[in-house]
């Protein structure tokens, strides 16, 4: 007769079981202006206690500088794991690496150019390389304007390979009172994306009668 109970199978198969790791991003910045958008992504992903893997390119680190008040030590630490635009040796350059998505942000159309032809010269194109590879979710907020036809068939080519390109586009029906808002609303509709709700910002709900 079996000496376990139904209870302590299942008792001793939870316990086998390995621990559920948090969520994992890979955020990273590029050189485009917008940098605050990376910010708070970061700053929301920490809120929502979301393992965050980070890279800032060398131009990134100058629009940092030059668009905020932000320092770059400041902003590392607001990520769980931080590593060097070369360091092609880092986790996140290995498909084995389980990740949950990344997030380019923003994402200058160098960057963009460099995902689609598949060069992995850096440490971005190559996490990015990765994600799309191993079919997880890439998310590029692309910013540029006006939009060249190379830009537009990089865009519709990278997104064929599986990628979601998310130009930042302000929305004005959240009737925004500062830039904040703005930022707020497209940090929150791209992490949408990755099924996580920031709590940041006013969802459209239809139009509202006037007195309401």
């Amino acid at each position: 007769m079996d000496s376990f109970s139904s209870n302590d199978r299942l008792s001793t198969e939870t316990s086998m079981q390995p621990p559920r790791r948090r969520r994992r991003i890979i955020v990273a910045f590029t050189g485009a202006t917008g940098s605050i958008l990376g910010i708070k992504t970061l700053l929301a992903l920490r809120r929502l206690n979301i393992e965050t893997h980070l890279v800032i390119s060398k131009w990134a680190e100058a629009t940092i500088k030059y668009e905020t008040d932000y320092t770059i030590p400041n902003i590392r630490a607001l990520a769980d794991h931080v590593y060097n635009i070369n360091d092609m040796s880092a986790p996140i350059a290995s498909g084995s690496f389980r990740v949950d998505g990344m997030v380019v942000v923003p994402c200058s159309v160098k960057t963009l150019a460099s995902i689609n032809s598949g060069i992995c010269d850096d440490l971005i194109s190559r996490a990015a390389d990765v994600v799309l590879k191993e079919r997880r979710k890439l998310v590029l907020a692309v910013r540029e304007t006006p939009l060249s036809v190379i830009h537009l068939q990089n865009m519709l080519s990278v997104s064929q390979a599986g990628a979601i390109i998310f130009p930042p586009v302000p929305a004005f029906y959240v009737k925004p009172s500062s830039v904040d808002d703005l930022v707020d609303h497209s940090v929150g509709r791209m992490l949408d994306l990755f099924d996580l709700d920031t709590g940041d910002f006013d969802r459209w709900e239809g139009w509202k009668k006037p007195g309401r």
